[in-house]
């Protein structure tokens, strides 16, 4: 039979995956605190099946589950001494969220539930505090009311707002028990009018209330987004967590917070984290009140305080990672509620990882899986040049709560944010708010930064900042939001929707304007994380690169070579387009051979100084590739204008110009059809590299040239270009009494080439599939088009993910295959490599690793994450 609830004291055994996936990772870990010996209030877990379940059978609980929850409580009430319902003596509970990922306040949580009109006044004689029996109905009723009953927050945000102001205090701790018997009758009296009935006032009913809340949570707006931002399942439910209550807002001597067992800013080993005192859970990530640094709790409850640092040492030294935890402080004595892997920022990660191998407590490949190539992405975020900043004061100090910089536009609402960015998605914006909610998932996604003027490090905007590797500064008390009417103030400044803002979430200071942004600094642990993937990856990793700025970086980066140069870039400088453009309109050979000859001196410059920079390491030289109307000008005057500089009439060059107007230009000429109609142009081109290469050699600089050849599709144009580079190379050799090696391959793009490797491959040195094209003409989409279509895809379920983000394994990936395996038939020690933006993305590099390439390519701020990949791919197939 099915089992739906375990209670946390009997799971025996070592969290693992599955129990992660059955528990969720808040049950699970609830359970492995437990077995260790932490202090974890008791109680049980419903199984994320049991959350399946329920939407399998439209929303209604599965056979069994009932009986399991009632004896479960039976246990629970044993265990605590307590009875649920018992107006004496009640027991009550928390209903807590938890899938098998943790989604920081993505689904909902009720606290205090059992309490009612009649179990107020037993728990007040229980916990010995009217006032905190009043304070927890009172909150008991706002997020019952929220989270199952579907009462704004706002509402009863209001009716506690209006109490604080009748008796003239800030803070709700400072509210007697008549303002809090008042907030409560005004709190019942609106769920009557929001609902038309009265409060629940049955335990029970409340109990199975809130875990239909709970399981409905799951299918909430903010947390689909948030799987879908993220990439997790959608399959794989939440489990709930049902937890004897303990109160943190008893007094002075009770309290709650948010611990870290390192700095997830930084990485530094701290007791990093906050809290409150008098104060129940939600009240420090939700920014409410102002929470205190942890240290300061050595002077408020020193034991609570002693026990406190004990539990970071044995977390750490337990799960062996950072631990995000929550606590509650019941008058002196403390309580844990949930520990997970702590979100950190990518210079976290990275010296959280050296760190812990250097303590001994992981091995480096455990190091590296730690580490997410999204992380070393974030890395490279640009900072504010300091050069600007000693020019111009902040406006605002907050806490640096995610670091990088960020400038855009302010915008007010997560919903403006997201529809400004979808109707421009280059738009900049920086989300500005008091402090942000869970429903302000998508807005968040689509600033490039976050600001608030309240909250914490902890906060939810400083968790999920850092979870999406994007700036926040928190917390700028000294900035007033007015979100209704879009602005902000700070002292004499106001800045109105739509101004340009820019703040540092690396030392928390907030800018008026656009300031000017730098890339960063990389730091000794990223070099040596570097260093680690080296020693794990077979995959090389290689860099787009069309200019010796672009080289310079990648190789900088750790590129072991260009996998890429795309000659035709080079044509568009203002010096050289007059002379390709002259090619173009040429009516015969002569003619093009003359302007070809103005352009060579340009190529051969070009490939020098590339060569120079990937001195002794491959660069894959691509020959001309684009149609040739793509040189030429589109408006009349540059039309009128090319006429003049040419001497020739506009009509002739508007008839040339309609003359390579194509239907399909995709599809159409070019590639290495140009090559073969124009061999003139590809004998020029290969003349450059070949000279470049020898002009190189002269100076005892070693050049390692590869040619590739574009859009091929059939044996008989490999056959004919490959004799036209070799008989130019051997010609340019000659006459230079000199020689050099260099190859010969095809970029592989055309499913025809696939699926005819074993014969091309006679002729090639290489292969290098270009995947960009090689996707379009194996799904038939138009790159520049599908942006139209695949998202109502993606949507509805047609495709898993955008094949132009990550490659399609069972289409794109069975030609790669087909292609690998056929050209090795033929030529055992052919060169396999991918030259797309696939090079660069690590679910597409684990497939390439899987089907035995030999590296990879990309643009070159993404070579250290494809390192990363690379090496994490080569573990995985390691471990099988």
């Amino acid at each position: 039979m099915v089992r739906f609830v375990y209670s946390f004291d009997e799971i025996r055994e070592p969290v693992s995956e599955e129990t992660v996936l059955r528990l969720g990772n808040k049950g699970a870990q609830l359970a492995e605190m437990t077995r260790i010996g932490l202090p974890v209030p008791p109680g049980f877990t419903i199984t994320t099946q049991a959350c399946r379940e329920f939407y399998a059978r439209n929303k209604k609980w599965p056979e069994g589950i009932r009986e399991e929850i009632r004896e479960n409580m039976r246990r629970l009430e044993t265990r605590i001494g307590k009875k649920f319902g018992d107006p004496q003596n009640p027991l009550l509970v928390s209903v807590r969220s938890g899938s098998y990922v943790s989604m920081p306040g993505m689904m909902d949580t009720v606290l205090n539930l059992g309490l009612n009109d009649e179990t107020l006044k037993g728990l007040g004689a229980q916990v010995g505090s009217v006032r905190g029996a009043l304070d927890s109905y009172r909150r008991f009723i706002q997020m019952f009311g929220d989270v199952v009953l579907g009462i704004p927050n706002a509402k009863f945000e209001e009716i506690l707002s209006r109490r604080k102001n009748a008796a003239g205090v800030k803070q709700d701790t400072e509210l007697k028990e008549k303002d809090l018997e008042a907030v409560i009758a005004e709190y019942q009296k609106m769920v009557q009018g929001h609902t038309g009935r009265e409060f629940p006032q049955d335990p029970q009913e409340q109990l199975q209330q809130a875990i239909n809340a709970v399981f409905d949570s799951w299918n909430i707006p903010r947390a689909v987004s948030y799987r879908r931002i993220h990439k997790l399942r959608e399959d794989a439910g939440t489990g709930v967590n049902v937890q004897a209550m303990v109160f943190g807002n008893l007094g002075n001597g009770s309290g709650t917070g948010v611990g870290f067992t390192r700095n997830p800013s930084t990485g530094e080993k701290e007791h990093y984290g906050e809290f409150l005192l008098n104060a129940q859970g939600e009240d420090v990530v939700a920014g409410i009140r102002t929470p205190q640094p942890i240290d300061s709790l050595k002077q408020a409850i020193p034991e609570a305080y002693a026990e406190l640092m004990n539990v970071y040492r044995i977390l750490e030294t337990h799960y062996r990672d950072m631990q995000d935890f929550e606590f509650t402080i019941e008058r002196k004595k403390l309580f844990l509620l949930q520990t997970r892997n702590g979100k950190r920022t990518a210079q976290a990660a990275i010296r959280i990882a050296i760190d812990m191998v250097k303590e001994g407590l992981i091995s480096k490949t455990e190091a590296l899986m730690r580490v997410s190539p999204k992380q070393v992405d974030s890395l490279l975020h640009k900072q504010i040049d300091p050069r600007a900043k000693s020019k111009q004061k902040p406006i605002a100090l907050g806490l640096a709560a995610s670091p990088g910089a960020a400038v855009g536009k302010a915008v007010f609402t997560a919903e403006k944010a997201r529809k400004m960015a979808e109707e421009n998605p280059q738009e900049k914006l920086i989300l500005v708010r008091s402090e942000t909610s869970p429903e302000d998932i998508e807005g968040m996604h689509a600033a490039k930064g976050i600001l608030t003027s309240t909250g914490g490090l902890t906060s939810h905007a400083a968790v999920v900042a850092r979870g999406m590797g994007k700036p926040c500064v928190s917390g700028a008390a000294s900035i007033q939001v007015n979100e209704e009417k879009g602005f902000f103030t700070v002292g004499e400044h106001r800045i109105e929707e739509g101004e340009m803002v820019s703040i540092d979430g690396t030392t928390g200071e907030v800018f008026d304007g656009e300031m000017p942004l730098v890339s960063p600094q990389i730091g000794n642990e990223f070099l040596e994380l570097m260093k680690w993937t080296d020693e794990f990856r077979t995959l090389g990793v290689r860099a787009n690169a069309d200019t010796p700025q672009d080289a310079k970086v990648a190789r900088g980066f750790g590129a072991r070579g260009i996998g890429l140069c795309r000659t035709e870039h080079m044509f568009f400088e203002e010096t050289r387009i007059a002379a390709v453009r002259e090619m173009i309109l040429s009516s015969t050979q002569e003619e093009r051979e003359r302007a070809l000859a103005k352009i060579l001196p340009f190529q051969r410059t070009d490939f020098e100084e590339i060569f120079e920079v990937m001195e002794g390491l491959p660069v894959t030289i691509r020959l001309l590739d684009p149609p040739l109307h793509e040189f030429l000008p589109k408006e009349e005057a540059e039309i009128r204008k090319l006429a003049q500089t040419m001497r020739l009439t506009e009509e002739k060059v508007m008839a040339r110009v309609q003359a390579l107007h194509e239907f399909n230009p995709m599809l159409g000429f070019r590639g290495c059809r140009l090559g073969i109609v124009y061999p003139e142009i590809n004998q020029m081109q290969v003349r450059a590299i070949i000279e470049a290469a020898l002009n190189l050699k002269k100076k005892g600089i070693r050049a390692v040239p590869e040619i590739m050849i574009p859009v091929l599709g059939h044996v008989n144009e490999m056959k004919f270009l490959r004799q036209l580079v070799d008989d130019t190379a051997q010609a340019v050799m000659k006459e230079k009494h000199d020689g050099i090696e260099y190859t010969v391959g095809v970029m592989m793009e055309l499913p025809r080439a696939c699926l005819t490797a074993d014969e091309i491959a006679h002729y090639a040195d290489f292969f290098s599939f270009g995947t960009n094209d090689l996707t379009q003409t194996t799904f038939g989409y138009s790159r520049d088009d599908s942006g139209i279509f695949v998202p109502v895809y993606l949507e509805k379920g047609i495709l898993s993910v955008d094949p132009f983000e990550s490659v399609d394994p069972a289409g794109v990936g069975a030609l790669i295959r087909i292609s690998a395996e056929k050209g090795r038939s033929s030529s055992p020690k052919i060169k396999l490599g991918i030259c797309g933006e696939h090079g660069g993305d690590p679910a597409s590099i684990e497939f390439f690793e899987s089907a035995g390439l030999h590296y990879v390519s990309c643009s070159p701020y993404r070579v250290p994450i494809a390192r990363l990949a690379a090496a994490q791919a080569a573990i995985k197939k390691a471990k099988g």
